[in-house]
């Protein structure tokens, strides 16, 4: 392992392992293994996948030996809303979710699902709850700069693509009333802020936006006395609505902007740094279905619908949020189907480059029908959610339970499978029927 992939058995993998199941007790026993195989490190879902996938497969297994539809074996065991905020047989508190509620959406929408195969294919459905504890690194830091009519905002977190360069201009136009266009935004440069937490775990909405919040507040608390002063009115019936400070029942007010330009005037500065460390997670959660086709003649695997009800909390911008979705469930249905590292005997790595290593290309995927639930968090004054993982985490233990309801119906075992679902191994497994 490099890097903090260490944490992913010892922290990660311990913080949920019941997932979002009332299960009273439950042991880890934790064992390294010394290997001359490729390091690995984290992606999407670290610890958390591992959770997800052998909890979901046996409840699948449970429901078939027990003759129970998944559906309600899940539900007799999913934490209820009501008992949030809820903390499992770990120690570990999950401060909000609607399990239930996502579980019943997917549930429903498979039932009004029209599956077209052709005769020689039989088809299988899985299901995958999940859940996972979004934060990474505890510390984060924000600042905010007037100048000439614009707000200079500097975070320490760096965008990879997840859109932040939006969203974040959306959070501090609701949090000061400004316009995107008034908002001058930076990131990840230590010229300019000291501290940089970084992207991973879902973190950077969660840990910037609270610090755009808590730092939204003091600019508010610098800029009050001096807009009562422009005003010539008490403090007292000064308040600040949509990006203004206005007197109490009139029509008299100055924008924050004009106030931060009277500030400089004035020798004083409403300039404002704020440094904060968490001292919880969020914890997005959902529901994943996958149909698939299993070819009888050749083994092939065919994925026909994928589903998700899933729960981000306040979505900033849910088009990225959706984006973020896609990616996701793409990188976990490929692990199921395409992608798998192979080694020969003396343990030299033979899938090293994309010539030899399967990636998802778009006529892979069907399109995705993806749903959000979403219940406010209660961990940060946003109330967001992470959202760039659950695709990872369900998606491999949804799209595996399909292949084994596929197999069961087929009346074959479903066996153990490691790795990809590959032709070959489908193929060998309904000739054993």
């Amino acid at each position: 392992m490099t890097g903090v992939a260490c944490g992913v058995p010892t922290f990660q993998y311990a913080a949920a392992p019941t997932s979002v199941y009332q299960i009273g007790t439950f042991a880890v026993d934790l064992d390294v293994v010394l290997t001359n195989t490729t390091p690995i490190g984290v992606t999407r879902g670290p610890g958390f996948a591992e959770t997800i996938d052998p909890i979901e497969r046996l409840i699948d297994k449970a429901a078939r030996v027990m003759q129970i539809d998944r559906f309600e074996l899940r539900r007799r065991n999913v934490v209820p809303a009501s008992m949030m905020p809820w903390t499992n047989a770990m120690g570990t508190t999950f401060d909000s979710g609607d399990f239930a509620a996502c579980l019943a959406h997917v549930e429903q929408r498979l039932r009004d699902l029209d599956v077209e195969v052709s005769e020689h294919e039989v088809t299988g459905v899985g299901i995958a709850c999940h859940i996972k504890g979004t934060g990474g690194s505890p510390e984060e830091n924000i600042s905010f700069a007037f100048d000439d009519e614009q707000v200079i905002f500097t975070t320490g977190t760096q965008a990879i693509g997840q859109g932040h360069e939006t969203s974040f201009r959306q959070i501090v136009t609701s949090l000061l009333g400004v316009t995107a266009e008034q908002i001058v935004y930076q990131a990840g440069d230590t010229n300019k802020i000291p501290k940089g937490g970084g992207h991973g775990s879902s973190r950077a909405t969660f840990m910037a936006s609270t610090a755009m919040s808590r730092a939204a507040d003091i600019v508010v608390e610098k800029a009050l006395p001096i807009a009562a002063n422009m005003l010539e009115a008490d403090v007292t019936d000064v308040e600040f609505v949509d990006g203004a400070f206005v007197v109490v029942g009139t029509d008299r007010s100055f924008p924050l902007l004009a106030v931060a330009t009277e500030a400089r005037k004035q020798g004083q500065s409403l300039d404002t740094y704020y440094h904060f460390e968490r001292d919880a997670l969020t914890w997005p959660n959902g529901c994943h279905a996958a149909v698939v086709a299993l070819d009888q003649d050749t083994g092939r695997v065919r994925l026909l619908h994928y589903l998700t009800a899933d729960d981000h909390g306040v979505m900033v911008n849910p088009m990225l949020v959706e984006g973020q979705s896609h990616g996701a469930i793409m990188q976990g249905v490929s692990q199921a189907l395409l992608e798998q590292l192979q080694y020969d005997q003396s343990g030299q790595l033979l899938t090293g480059s994309y010539m030899d290593y399967a990636m998802p290309r778009a006529d892979d995927l069907p399109e995705f029908d993806t749903h959000f639930l979403p219940t406010r968090c209660t961990t940060n004054p946003v109330g967001v959610k992470g959202a760039g993982e659950p695709g990872a985490i369900a998606g491999y233990p949804a799209v595996a339970n399909a292949i084994a309801d596929a197999l069961h119906q087929h009346g074959c075992e479903e066996g153990d499978f490691r790795g990809i679902a590959s032709s070959q191994a489908i193929w060998e497994r309904l000739c054993e029927r």
